[in-house]
């Protein structure tokens, strides 16, 4: 019998149901799942209320963890075979839930010497995230074999719009009956089911060697040039806006969220003025750099970890 745990945080269950769906073509032929989520204590709720959402940048971007509920015995106490981690982007990092779980010697017992898929769902930006849970995996022991990205498909502009909709209402609807729904598409959602083949054919070989391959070819991970450049221009102003903001006390200190205010501002300053601009530079050095673009995307389509 081989045995599968998928382990997850969701606030609005998209990605456990991509997750169901893929499960939907591992299990079976002696193929037992099971599922851990991880709950935060306490309890992030969902919709967000805006003070709260922003005042959970520094410890997200930062990687502070916090206490959250720990698996049952009956889960801790078996080896899996193979590790499904579905988790969410806060601030172009690993949410706080899935990093708190990470930093854990409860993740070190399931993880260790285990091979491990990562699935994302996300608006657009998950490839800084995604080197962060490399890092992350790492310490825990794990191997890393795989890595499914499904994104939100509109344009920039249009998803902030339509996810901040969805964030601070929790309705998953067209904004003002004339956006399209936010979030990975319904279409993506269900096709997920596709990556589940070349999954089980891989734990049932022991092979792993050619899985990401076999997962870019179905279009489980597309990166974007772009993205990766103003992924890891956010992550260095954001760590500037962190490590300042962290200093002024714990979450909902006045002192601190006077801060908040300013970043809020800034934020919204760099996706509707600064990212623009970005974009036409990126467009200006985009032959000079093709060379280098295409080694970055051939990189962060991987499972490599490049070492520091």
């Amino acid at each position: 019998m081989k045995e599968v745990l998928i382990v997850y945080y969701s606030q609005t269950g998209q990605l456990l149901t991509i997750l169901e769906n893929m499960a939907k073509n591992i299990q079976g032929e002696n193929i037992h799942i099971s599922y851990y989520e991880i709950l935060a204590k306490p309890a992030y709720d969902f919709p967000w209320k805006k003070e709260n959402f922003y005042d959970s940048f520094p410890e997200s971007f930062l990687q502070i963890p916090r206490d959250f509920e720990h698996p049952s015995k009956t889960i801790l106490e078996k080896k899996y075979d193979l590790v499904l981690l579905g988790y969410q982007v806060w601030y172009l990092t690993p949410s706080i839930p899935i990093n708190s779980f990470l930093k854990s010697d409860v993740a070190k017992t399931l993880l260790n010497e285990t091979p491990v898929i990562t699935v994302v769902a996300c608006r657009n930006m998950w490839i800084m995230a995604q080197e962060k849970m490399k890092r992350l995996l790492k310490d825990t022991g794990a191997k890393l074999v795989g890595h499914i990205a499904l994104v939100d498909g509109h344009i920039n502009h249009i998803s902030v719009i339509t996810i901040a909709h969805w964030m601070f209402s929790g309705r998953k609807d067209r904004y003002l009956g004339i956006f399209p729904k936010p979030g990975v598409s319904e279409k993506d959602i269900k096709a997920a089911d596709r990556f589940g083949t070349p999954i089980k054919q891989a734990l049932l070989s022991k092979n792993y060697n050619d899985l990401q391959d076999r997962i870019i070819a179905l279009g489980g991970v597309k990166v974007h040039p772009f993205l990766i450049m103003t992924d890891k221009r956010g992550n260095i102003l954001f760590s500037k806006w962190a490590n300042h903001i962290i200093k002024k006390g714990e979450p909902g200190n006045p002192k601190r969220l006077k801060w908040i205010g300013f970043f809020k501002i800034y934020l919204l300053f760099a996706i509707w003025v600064i990212a623009p601009i970005v974009f036409v530079v990126f467009l200006l050095t985009y032959l000079p750099s093709y060379i280098q673009r295409k080694k970055d995307k051939d990189y962060y389509s991987s499972v490599a970890l490049k070492e520091n």
